[in-house]
């Protein structure tokens, strides 16, 4: 499918979202428009501008002649409360997958959390809880070498006590590979038609270069989606054990210093991940570790563009900190 027919189905499905709201808006328009037409052979001044889908549909009748006239028309609709800035905000993103290919999109080979064909039940669930993701690219000797995919709900039959004896083998999946050049919008109808979530992106010369998922093409559209394992409160900091912590990578560097009782500066950053960042020079993937006056920052999760969870040693004699979730 065409971007343009994209922009429509998502502008019609908007339409009739909001309902009875833009009702007298359309009436209005047709009216002005009717009188327009009726005018337009005796008057030399424009008429009033036509509806939105009026416009879509001249807009539309080839072609789109240029990006910038599109853009103008998305964001004109807006300027007339005929769209709400999340629907024009959306329509800009689906123009925007058209761009982008899959390489700058996709989660990097080094931050990719991989399963072991040889691991054990318990070693597979330890990955899994770790990560708090839902499936994992199954490899045999190193990342270049993809055996298969793995859903963490294929698990479950085998945690049972009178469960057969475990295997990665049984419940190995087939990965689908795409090369890191393919466009968005095609993949994501692939997605659609194929009903698969997560491919393995390769290189020109067949080397695993890093994974997509479908949430990835749809934070395009609709921005940042947060599932179920996504925090669902306001706690930032969570205890892990006696000098471990769990921390929010968008935990301002304010409330963690009086969390703990240390002075980190906020001077140059905000987050707690901006400064770990900061620190490292660098985006750094899941697993490193880097101390910062004597306080051990470990990246617990990360993906393509942010770190997301830290995980906190504090020093040895450092006071324990009250938690705003131990006074509740």
């Amino acid at each position: 499918m065409s971007i343009h027919k994209y922009v429509i189905r998502v502008a019609e499905c908007s339409q009739q979202r909001c309902g009875s709201k833009y009702d007298e808006y359309f009436l209005r328009k047709k009216k002005l428009t009717a009188m327009s037409d009726d005018n337009s052979s005796s008057s030399d001044n424009p008429g009033p501008k036509k509806g939105f889908f009026a416009l879509l549909n001249h807009l539309f009748h080839g072609e789109p002649k240029n990006r910038d006239d599109l853009v103008e028309l998305i964001r004109d609709s807006e300027q007339n409360d005929l769209i709400d800035p999340d629907t024009r905000e959306m329509l800009e993103g689906v123009m925007d997958i058209a761009d982008q290919r899959v390489r700058d999109i996709m989660i990097p080979r080094s931050q990719i959390v991989t399963l072991k064909r040889n691991q054990t039940l318990d070693e597979c669930l330890d990955v899994i809880i770790d990560s708090a993701h839902s499936r994992f690219p199954v490899i045999s000797e190193d990342k270049d070498h993809i055996e298969g995919l793995l859903m963490a709900k294929d698990l479950l039959p085998f945690m049972r006590t009178d469960a057969e004896p475990f295997s990665i083998d049984k419940v190995l999946r087939q990965a689908v590979v795409v090369p890191e050049s393919k466009r968005v919008d095609r993949l994501l109808k692939e997605f659609r038609s194929q009903r698969y979530h997560m491919a393995i992106v390769i290189d020109e010369f067949g080397g695993v270069s890093g994974l997509v998922t479908i949430e990835d093409i749809l934070e395009l559209i609709v921005g940042e989606i947060e599932d179920e394992y996504d925090d669902q409160d306001d706690v930032d900091i969570r205890q892990l054990s006696r000098h471990s912590y769990s921390v929010r990578a968008l935990t301002q560097i304010e409330d963690f210093n009086e969390a703990f009782g240390t002075h980190f500066s906020d001077e140059e950053v905000d987050t707690v991940g901006g400064l770990v960042m900061q620190a490292f020079g660098h985006l750094p993937s899941r697993g490193e570790t880097i101390t910062i006056d004597n306080y051990q920052f470990k990246v617990a999760m990360a993906d393509s563009r942010r770190i997301l969870l830290l995980h906190v040693k504090i020093p040895d004699d450092a006071p324990v900190p009250t938690l705003e979730e131990e006074q509740t």
